[in-house]
């Protein structure tokens, strides 16, 4: 399977903050066209464009014809990944601040 074929990661999807301004976009709306999101930012149709390529091959923007028009609509589903794993660390440092909070206690007494 060649690169242009594979699908992308969400991880690497998510690094981008114009990728997860769209993101955002997206979230606060059931879809948008392209020019409407371009108007958000300091780039040309072309690059915003890439950006949701990008999205799109992670599976998080799906797309509909809508006559001449491609609307944009966030499928947030595979930022369950993201979650699940931020989640585990959160759980660490959660465990990890408990038991450094004890010990400081126990300094204490």
């Amino acid at each position: 399977m060649n690169d242009t074929n594979k699908m992308r990661d969400v991880y690497v999807a998510v690094a981008d903050p114009t990728r997860r301004e769209l993101i955002r976009l997206l979230a606060d709306v059931e879809e948008l066209p392209l020019h409407e999101l371009t108007s958000h930012f300091e780039m040309g149709r072309t690059a915003v464009s890439k950006h949701l390529a990008i999205l799109k091959d992670a599976r998080l923007v799906t797309t509909r014809k809508v006559g001449r028009e491609t609307r944009y609509r966030l499928n947030a589903n595979p930022l369950q990944e993201i979650q699940g794993w931020v989640a585990f660390y959160s759980k660490f440092w959660s465990t990890n601040m408990l038991r450094l909070n004890q010990l400081l206690e126990e300094e204490e007494e």
